[in-house]
């Protein structure tokens, strides 16, 4: 059972929900996603059992067997390679990892290197595998370290909190892509609404199952819920505006571990998600 956890933007409350979900769970799978500021391991403090170097192939050009046709310049559509000064300039930041130069090459004068991109660190918090993904700065694209960490976590058969980058981006398509169900974590402003429209509109294109959990909730006027209202979205919980949550989690305190309110709370929204998705998977097969 895999359960990705999204929001709009960064802050809304996404790995909050994600944590403590995964540590209700008792026995569950941790994998953040947010590869370029992961700070999920900040909250389970994990034991880190292994870490395993993350690498793309880029280009390498032998000068001794190019004869400068520009064919892999022509070819590149991201503009990668350049021919300046009788020799092919390589920009591996922009590079795609394609092959396709080396492949429509002549003269055979391009082969493959790896390039590390990041890494992901494997530990262990109580019961829960925490998989974290980092990518070093500057690095263009999150997807291959995103694609092994959701490949490893296929491994273990329980259940899968994926934390994934905020906003609609490419890694968040990327990172949604095996889940069973999606959650939207939403702020009860109006900026938190178009943010929520957002990734609503992603999950539908993915055709997800999804709800929504509304975070730092007053008494007030709740714009966002009046959208999931006006467009039937299912909301499927609730987290109020409160000053201990709010320290537990600055101080990167799991709730769930230490507070027994909090405990129950996520416990039943973790109920709510299973049958959620009970239902979609049984809907899915009937259908």
């Amino acid at each position: 059972m895999k359960i990705a956890v999204l929001s709009g933007k960064g802050g809304t409350g996404k790995t909050l929900l994600s944590v403590n979900l995964a540590a209700a769970a008792i026995k569950a799978i941790y994998v953040d996603c947010d590869v370029e500021e992961p700070n999920g391991h900040l909250f389970f403090k994990p034991e880190i059992r292994e870490e395993e170097i993350v690498t793309v192939k880029i280009p390498l050009i032998d000068k001794d067997l190019c004869d400068g046709c520009r064919k892999c310049v022509d070819f590149c559509k991201f503009n990668a390679l350049a021919y300046i000064n009788d020799n092919v300039l390589i920009f591996d930041d922009i590079c795609h990892s394609c092959g396709a130069c080396s492949l429509i090459c002549p003269k055979k004068a391009i082969s493959e290197v790896d390039k590390q991109i990041g890494v992901i660190k494997k530990g262990i918090s109580e019961q829960v595998y925490v998989n974290t993904g980092i990518l070093n700065t500057g690095e263009a694209s999150a997807i291959p370290i995103i694609k092994k960490l959701l490949n490893n976590a296929q491994d273990i058969p329980d259940i899968t909190l994926i934390d994934c980058p905020p906003g609609s981006a490419c890694s968040v398509m990327e990172s949604i892509k095996s889940a069973d169900f999606c959650i939207i974590v939403a702020e009860p402003t109006i900026f938190g609404t178009d943010n929520l429209k957002m990734v609503y509109e992603l999950v539908q294109l993915f055709n997800k199952p999804f709800g929504v959990v509304l975070n730092k909730c007053i008494e007030d006027d709740n714009p966002s819920e009046i959208f999931c209202i006006q467009n039937n979205i299912n909301i499927i919980g609730k987290i109020p505006y409160d000053t201990i949550l709010g320290k537990l989690n600055s101080d990167a305190e799991i709730a769930v571990r230490v507070n027994q309110k909090y405990r129950q709370l996520f416990t039943s929204l973790l109920e709510i998600v299973k049958k959620e998705v009970n239902y979609a998977t049984t809907f899915d097969t009937k259908r």
